[in-house]
């Protein structure tokens, strides 16, 4: 991974496996169909944090290699995955699987791909997968637009030196999928995959995200009160429902 990102998450995993967002089944559906998934297939789930899609695909009784370099996030999976037989976890990079070469008949990346140095990435997925197999890359991403997204930017702006954009700015940018994958060919799906929160839920969700203020922070308190202000502002009967689409990136990389 880039320099010093595997502890981007620490002191955070259990509030990133609590809050993060799931993923539609209908992906799940679809990346089975497509790709030809049994149950003796086996995926490398890369940057797989928490287990969050990991979980999505074992319960359809997919064989998972979830490959994970921050050692709070990888123990988090482990404790709530232990009993799916076909989940194994890997202490392991992007980069540096230490799968076994021409292994893998899928990758899959959810919501990591922009902490990955890609050129790296991208001959190490060439290594282990199969000469079938591809990469499917996965991101729950907002809808910028909206007024509610507006004003969160402007509250991470205000409080996280570390705020460069959701994603590290990558989903305004394409140019990245087309160097990626090979002759920038890929095919992209949308799922519309809104996503409701409470008061706890919805802050807890900001909480979450790497750029966050922890609680040593001296501004910790005001940027919480910010959400919460914000959250009152827009909740409906105690609920927000934000606007969110699940967009995935599948190609190769032969």
């Amino acid at each position: 991974m880039k320099m010093n990102n595997t502890h981007k998450f620490n002191g955070k995993a259990m509030t990133y496996s609590k809050y993060r967002p799931s993923y539609p089944d209908q992906l799940i559906l679809d990346m089975i169909t497509e790709h030809h998934l049994k149950k003796d297939s086996r995926i490398a789930d890369i940057g797989s944090g928490t287990g969050n899609f990991a979980k999505k695909m074992l319960d359809v009784n997919l064989h998972v290699l979830a490959v994970e370099p921050n050692k709070e996030m990888r123990h988090i999976a482990e404790q709530q995955l232990q009993n799916k037989n076909l989940f194994t976890s890997i202490d392991g990079t992007a980069e540096q699987t230490t799968l076994s070469a021409s292994s893998v008949d899928l990758i899959t990346v959810a919501q990591a791909f922009h902490w990955f140095h890609t050129t790296a990435f991208r001959k190490e997925c060439h290594r282990i997968l199969k000469p079938s197999g591809k990469v499917l890359l996965i991101s729950n991403s907002r809808v910028l637009e909206a007024p509610i997204i507006q004003d969160t930017i402007t509250i991470y702006t205000k409080y996280c030196p570390d705020f460069r954009g959701f994603s590290n700015g990558i989903e305004e940018s394409s140019d990245i999928y087309q160097d990626f994958f090979n002759n920038g060919k890929y095919q992209l799906h949308t799922y519309s995959f809104p996503l409701t929160y409470d008061k706890t839920s919805f802050i807890g969700r900001h909480l979450s995200a790497s750029y966050a203020l922890n609680k040593a922070n001296k501004d910790f308190p005001f940027f919480v009160e910010a959400f919460s202000e914000l959250f009152e502002r827009y909740q409906q009967s105690g609920i927000i429902t934000l606007p969110n689409q699940t967009v995935t990136r599948c190609g190769s990389v032969f």
